[in-house]
């Protein structure tokens, strides 16, 4: 951490170890309180200011049905999507966020 001199740069990702190519997904909940405990190291290990700022995305199986719950959590700033991707309903996640 003390090599990042800018952390406008700097995007976090997180997803569970058992979400990786599992097709599961944690619940809006689960992923709140992991992104909450992120934003407090961060508070701890760097700075408020950074931890208010800096950017944290759930990645685990985001879908159309589930990205609305998700990132209405107030320490989720959007997605680290992987297979979902490469599907046509990846178009639906995006227009989904961003309305």
């Amino acid at each position: 951490l003390p090599k990042i001199t800018n952390w406008d740069d700097i995007v976090i990702a997180y997803e569970p170890v058992w979400a990786i190519g599992t097709g599961k997904v944690a619940t809006p909940d689960q992923a709140q309180e992991t992104q909450a405990a992120i934003r407090e190291f961060l508070k701890t290990a760097v700075s408020e200011e950074v931890a208010d700022n800096v950017r944290v995305q759930y990645g685990g199986s985001v879908t159309p049905e589930n990205c609305a719950e998700l990132i209405a959590k107030p320490d989720i700033d959007g997605f680290l999507v992987g297979g979902a991707s490469l599907k046509a309903s990846f178009m639906d996640i995006i227009c989904t966020v961003g309305a």
